[in-house]
């Protein structure tokens, strides 16, 4: 996926295998970045997705 993607709230939920309750959490506490786009349309930077995932092997290691 190129990190210019910009996902969709059900995408990103998919990806991450997270409810929506849990998707906007994350995005609430800054965890996971998101830009709105519209007035009721926000998306999720591919970019950001990676970011999260590498903030988690991380905090695994």
């Amino acid at each position: 996926m190129s990190n210019n993607a910009m996902l969709t709230v059900p995408d990103a939920m998919a990806l991450l295998q997270v409810s929506r309750w849990t998707l906007y959490n994350l995005i609430r506490s800054g965890e996971l970045e998101s830009v709105i786009v519209s007035r009721r349309c926000r998306r999720i930077p591919a970019s950001a997705i990676d970011a999260y995932i590498t903030h988690l092997r991380e905090e695994a290691a």
